[in-house]
């Protein structure tokens, strides 16, 4: 068996021209979508990653705000800033770009970010309505999934579905959306024991570890014809590359994500789907194509 590529690359483009529509429709009605993004140091991955993100935005017609604090800023400086930006009525989505230095307690900074404006899905508040099926702005890599398996017409009612990840960006989210479609789900993690045993029944397998070669997805712990989800991101051999032994694993598993190319760009997609949510909610657009 050779697996199906879930191309998420495609995909994305399709939702982005869905939402450039959306966009037009909602600057006729008086509403320009506008995203700030928030860096606060240098780190050079979140630099590509908000770069990518400011690229699709544009492309789709979103206005972008963006604000780069040094590395060394107080919690203080970040903090003023979020307010400013909650207070400002231009304003509809706040993208905090993660990891924060690490004299920053990423939490608490999150925790100030106006879950009406909140496009990370990250808030207290906005994981709650998640856990009671009443989500409106869901975390963009969990988000990006569910549109993967729904697009490549993925049974989930009844079907095993094992995370490798307890993470408050995928895992944790992510097991919620899943139990929503009334699958049945395991959350793997690095203190889970028989890793193998919990991962060969899964129908569909997500892994978003990202510490090869310290850990990798080989053959063995792939059901035969299991979907597989490889949400992480590595540097192998200088080229990027998931969890999964990708040649190995395509042999084993019916569908499977390229990286790159699978849930990246998805995540990048459903950021600007949940800022125009975002823009519709804030400006009463019920009717909104976003909303429906």
């Amino acid at each position: 068996m050779t697996a199906t590529l879930m191309d998420g690359k495609a995909l994305a483009a399709e939702i982005k021209a869905r939402l450039a529509q959306e966009a037009a429709m909602m600057k006729a009605a008086g509403v320009q979508p506008k995203l700030a993004t928030v860096l606060v140091g240098d780190d050079a991955p979140s630099k590509v990653y908000l770069a990518s993100k400011h690229k699709a935005g544009q492309e789709v017609g979103l206005a972008l705000e963006t604000y780069h604090l040094p590395g060394t800023s107080p919690e203080e400086d970040v903090a003023l800033l979020i307010r400013r930006l909650n207070a400002d009525r231009s304003v509809n989505g706040i993208l905090l770009q993660l990891p924060l230095p690490s004299h920053l307690d990423s939490r608490r900074v999150i925790e100030l970010i106006a879950p009406e404006k909140d496009v990370d899905g990250l808030t207290a508040a906005n994981m709650g309505r998640l856990i009671y099926n009443q989500d409106l702005l869901v975390p963009c890599t969990p988000k990006g999934v569910m549109e993967l398996l729904r697009h490549y017409k993925v049974p989930l009612a009844g079907a095993k579905c094992a995370i490798i990840n307890r993470s408050a960006l995928v895992g944790k989210p992510l097991a919620h959306l899943l139990l929503a479609e009334d699958a049945t789900v395991i959350i793997c993690h690095s203190k889970s024991t028989d890793l193998l045993s919990l991962t060969r029944q899964a129908d569909v397998l997500v892994t978003a570890v990202g510490r090869r070669p310290e850990f990798t997805v080989t053959r063995d712990l792939v059901k035969q014809g299991a979907v597989v989800v490889d949400v992480a991101m590595n540097r192998v051999h200088g080229r990027l590359a998931g969890d999964a032994d990708f040649p190995e694993v395509s042999e084993k598993a019916s569908l499977i994500t390229p990286v790159p190319g699978g849930v990246g760009p998805m995540t990048v997609a459903m950021l600007i789907e949940n800022t125009l949510i975002a823009a519709a909610l804030q400006n009463g657009l019920s009717d909104a194509g976003v909303l429906k």
